[in-house]
């Protein structure tokens, strides 16, 4: 592994939970509430906040940028969460609920002079990235920059983080894994239970018969668990992942990479001692990528 893409794998390791608190806030589900949306799953603010980047995507694009949930299961949230609310009334209320989520974990220490630092550091590297063939990368660096420094800050880190998910996925696509298999497989090396992925909307037949195609293959043996030639594989994936997820950090450079992850020490243990994110979960957060 070269230097920038080990860099690149430790530096996902320092803002992925920084980012995901969008995803469980309290502070988030209420303004997703306000919008109009059931907050009684996690699923249509997920995806309302996820995609409004892209304007009103349907289910088809969703799907080709989410990969690994079961087309059938996104067609249940899109394009219906747009008749819920625009995508610009979503990304001003997904900005409100970065800033009441963030305020919530860290109150007056965001005004402090190393997240402004932080929100600079990570600015530069975002707007380093290639966006070619990364749309959710594309669609979120085409988003006007916030005025706040916290709030740069996490616009930064979700570009930086869609750039790696968009790059995992053409990883996946390179080892000819389809989005149930991708899960299949990742599972299948122990990295999360299979109860984990529940949420991704496949069949136990749809899972079943993904399992049944890596078996073919000789990725995985009879009781589903990955062989030798599978684990290569998921390495592989692995490997290329960090490859492509490199450039905005050999750009920033490796000094300055390692002073964003020092001046970020504060907000992530603030987001894992809030207690809101699954530690055993697809979020990415374990030591390897989850398909996004």
């Amino acid at each position: 592994m070269s230097e920038f893409a080990g860099l690149s794998r430790r530096m996902w390791h320092q803002i992925e939970p920084v980012h995901a608190m969008l995803y469980f806030s309290p502070q988030a589900f209420e303004e997703a509430a306000l919008l109009g949306y059931d907050v009684e799953s996690r699923w249509p603010s997920y995806f309302a906040w996820r995609w409004a980047p892209l304007g009103a995507a349907g289910p088809r694009l969703v799907t080709a940028t989410a990969y690994s949930f079961s087309p059938a299961m996104v067609a249940e949230y899109v394009p219906a969460i747009w008749a819920t609310a625009t995508p610009e009334k979503v990304l001003d209320a997904r900005l409100r609920a970065v800033d009441r989520t963030y305020r919530a974990l860290l109150g007056d220490r965001l005004d402090s002079p190393d997240v402004a630092e932080a929100a600079e550091l990570a600015r530069r590297a975002a707007e380093s990235v290639s966006v070619a063939h990364r749309p959710l990368t594309a669609a979120n660096l085409d988003l006007p920059w916030p005025d706040e420094a916290h709030l740069v800050l996490w616009q930064a880190y979700t570009v930086l983080r869609e750039h790696r998910g968009d790059g995992h996925l053409a990883a996946l696509m390179a080892a000819d894994l389809d989005g149930c298999e991708a899960l299949v497989s990742f599972a299948a090396i122990g990295a999360a239970p299979v109860a984990n992925f529940a949420g991704r909307g496949w069949s136990e037949q749809e899972w079943a018969a993904a399992q049944d195609r890596l078996a073919a293959r000789g990725l995985v043996d009879g009781d589903g668990q990955a062989t030798e030639q599978g684990r290569r594989l998921r390495d592989q994936v692995e490997r290329m992942t960090d490859d492509l997820a490199a450039g905005p950090w050999r750009a920033l450079g490796a000094e300055r990479a390692e002073r964003l992850a020092q001046l970020n020490l504060p907000l992530l243990g603030a987001a894992f001692e809030s207690g809101l994110l699954p530690m055993t979960s697809t979020l990415g957060i374990g030591k390897v990528q989850a398909p996004a």
